[in-house]
């Protein structure tokens, strides 16, 4: 049984640097979700893989896992098998389903860290990789199309007792699969106590259950669904996980380790409840590669990364490569170089040995190798052995902000920042003169360089009225000098 839904009143639908995010019950509408679900079920009839059927996961969003259904009965519809989630599960292990099963393609129903408000729709490809410009480019152009279009769908209940829908949990499979390349007995058996934090988010009792059996203490807060998320960003910075921080300040932890509201995105704090930036998470990671497993493959990182990638690479001759921001960029270039590691600004962390897409449990089970790796080593606590990384990196004092500007003024500074910069870059900034200029690659934006070695990008959305601002100095006092300098570029002062 097929059934025709009224036409829709039509919203342009962009897919950006990770998927289509909207607010629920303006744009983020069942029948939007479905013009999304019928991009990918005509990419997939088009390249003849209905057989390989479609992997479907959600989060702990209000609805999801309604909007999710919504998704599965366009696909079903169009005689495409579906693998859904029976439950609210990371993003990530829609990658990891979709690369077991060897499947067309993956969909999540999250919107991420993003505000409470949002949900969003994510495409994987048959790699486990984001979905990159061109699967991307299709599926925007069929959306664009289907605008005002009646979509078929065949009832979910109906499909299901037909044997197309497939209900999974990946607990069992993810753990055979992290188990390959990580040592879950060994860090099960440390003498250590760590928090996690999940942010109310579907990464909630992974870690936990990873980690359970043995002589290891995990606390875990904020394990229950919580659509509105206590209130906060579900994103593992300052100052949404303060909470957190101030936890293990008080004492009794030896590591936090962080997830944002799918878990794609890792984060960690030390002994102190103090915050480990994400660049420096990048650095870390790098390094426990290199140093502690010995490996010597390429890294990707985006161009608002870490400085210290290079150094990095430099040190232990790694080849580093650079992609402009979003995992779209970052996971296909993961595959054509054969990287062992990828790296976003933003907290997301993607491994050659385990999937070309970030993982926030994989990554903090990394940390915590690292760190028990380093206790060994006799650099303990926390505290020390990220002190004696910097001593081998180098200095990393990242900070980023979000500059908003009045919607009516925002074509006039996107022309100043992003048509006026091409022939009157600044040639000085905070006190100091620029060494280099990169336009991005993405159009949409510069990065400098300044004789210290710190660097500041100005970054336009494309689809909100602010300018992203992002530095990372050589010292505290270089940090908030840069951003000010950035501030000033963006507001013409």
């Amino acid at each position: 049984m097929t059934i025709i839904a009224d036409a829709p009143t039509p919203t342009t639908i962009v897919f950006g640097t990770d998927g289509w995010r909207a607010k629920i019950a303006d744009d983020y509408t069942f029948e939007n979700v479905r013009r999304c679900a019928d991009g990918v079920a005509r990419y997939v009839v088009e390249r003849g893989e209905q057989a390989k059927g479609v992997v479907i996961a959600y989060d702990r969003r209000f609805a999801s896992e309604h909007f999710a259904a919504a998704a599965a009965e366009v696909l079903l519809a169009h005689d495409i098998p579906v693998a859904f989630a029976a439950h609210a599960v990371p993003t990530q292990m829609s990658s990891y389903e979709v690369v077991q099963r060897g499947s067309a393609a993956g969909i999540v129903i999250t919107a991420s860290h993003n505000p409470w408000t949002d949900n969003g729709f994510k495409v994987k490809s048959p790699t486990g990789a984001a979905a990159g410009p061109e699967i991307l480019t299709v599926l925007e152009e069929q959306i664009a199309r289907n605008g005002g279009t009646a979509i078929e769908r065949r009832p979910f209940a109906d499909a299901e007792a037909a044997g197309l829908v497939e209900r999974f949990d990946p607990f069992e499979g993810y753990e055979r699969f992290v188990r390959r390349t990580v040592d879950l007995d060994a860090l099960k058996a440390a003498d250590i106590s760590i928090l996690v934090e999940p942010m109310y988010g579907a990464g909630a009792g992974w870690l936990p259950r990873l980690l359970a059996g043995g002589r290891i203490r995990v606390t875990e807060i904020h394990q229950e669904r919580n659509p509105y998320f206590g209130g906060i960003n579900p994103e593992p910075i300052r100052p949404h996980i303060n909470e957190a921080l101030g936890i293990i300040a008080k004492g009794g932890y030896d590591l936090g380790l962080l997830l944002d509201g799918d878990a794609d995105r890792a984060g960690a704090a030390d002994e102190k409840g103090t915050f480990i930036h994400q660049l420096q998470v990048t650095g870390l990671l790098m390094y426990y590669l290199a140093e502690h497993r010995g490996w010597r493959d390429p890294v990707v990182v985006s161009v608002n990364n870490t400085a210290m990638a290079a150094r990095l690479g430099e040190r232990y001759g790694i080849e580093t490569h650079e992609t402009p921001v979003g995992f779209k960029f970052i996971g296909p270039k993961m595959i054509e170089t054969g990287a062992m590691m990828g790296a976003e600004e933003s907290g997301g962390y993607g491994f050659g040995m385990h999937l070309p897409e970030r993982d926030g449990v994989y990554a903090d089970l990394l940390l915590l190798d690292l760190f028990l790796r380093e206790k060994a080593a006799g650099r303990w606590p926390v505290s020390k052995a990220i002190a004696h990384f910097h001593e081998i990196a180098g200095p990393s004092w990242y900070r980023r902000i979000d500059v908003h500007v009045p919607r009516e003024q925002y074509a006039e500074v996107k022309r100043r920042l992003l048509v006026d910069l091409v022939s009157n870059a600044p040639t000085e900034l905070a006190g100091q003169p620029v060494t280099r200029t990169q336009a991005l690659e993405t159009k949409d934006g510069f990065k400098f360089f300044v004789a210290d070695g710190s660097w500041l990008l100005v970054r336009a959305s494309g689809t909100e009225p602010l300018v992203r601002v992002y530095t990372e100095g050589t010292s505290e006092a270089a940090q908030e000098a840069m951003l000010g300098a950035g501030e000033r570029l963006v507001r013409g002062s």
